[in-house]
């Protein structure tokens, strides 16, 4: 889905287990066309919770005003017995990027350009002496200096 259409969707969170598709739709068809609606499936295979989906779904809309004016109105509401949070829905990142992907993050172009060194940068001059014990001298005793 290309950025356009991100604009135009939003999450919607803290949906009770009841819900079905066609809840959604009803409730969120008055802020204008609905292109889709999606309710990611419990795939946790270890879960052996009945839910037929996880709890939130993505609804978008043909037009991103309409998508502004359903979070205005149904940010906070009530829904099935429960509070439900709509908020802007948030592009997938890619597995190749950020934390949680198979790349170590230094490894990312975008970690790179932001923290890449040039070559130059790497042998600056060090103010730290090179033997860690310099400007130690006369400290081998406990208590204060003498005077």
């Amino acid at each position: 889905m290309d950025a356009a259409r991100w604009k135009a969707t939003v999450h919607v969170g803290g949906l009770v287990p009841l819900v079905k598709t066609r809840n959604v739709h009803d409730a969120f068809i008055p802020f204008g066309e609905i292109a889709d609606i999606s309710m990611p499936k419990n795939e946790n295979p270890k879960s052996n919770a009945p839910d037929p989906h996880r709890g939130f779904a993505y609804v978008e809309f043909e037009d991103a005003d309409d998508a502004k004016e359903a979070i205005d109105n149904m940010d906070q509401s009530e829904f099935f017995g429960k509070i439900i949070k709509v908020s802007p829905a948030k592009p997938p990142k890619s597995a190749d990027e950020g934390l949680g992907s198979k790349t170590a993050v230094w490894e990312q172009e975008v970690w790179l350009a932001k923290h890449a060194a040039s070559g130059e940068d790497v042998n600056e001059v060090d103010d730290r002496p090179d033997d860690p014990m310099q400007g130690l001298e006369g400290l081998d005793e406990a208590g204060p200096k003498p005077q």
